[in-house]
């Protein structure tokens, strides 16, 4: 199983993780990115999911240009 850590607060809108992993991240109308199907952390107000397969989020976070998406193996 792998995490994923998605710093929301600090998110600047840019679309790239929607673009780059449309199954697991997308654009509300909040302007910041969201993941899908996630959970908020009430302690950090991170929104986390866990997954079986990175699939294409590791492109996601290495698009970031915050680098604000994280994965823990």
């Amino acid at each position: 199983m792998a995490k994923i850590i998605f710093e929301k607060e600090k998110c600047i809108g840019c679309g790239t993780c929607s673009v780059l992993c449309p199954k697991f991240w997308e654009m509300p109308g909040d302007g910041k990115s969201h993941l899908k199907d996630s959970i908020i952390n009430p302690k950090t107000k991170n929104e986390e999911l866990e997954i079986k397969r990175i699939e294409c989020n590791q492109d996601a976070a290495d698009g970031c240009p915050v680098q604000i998406i994280h994965i823990t193996k």
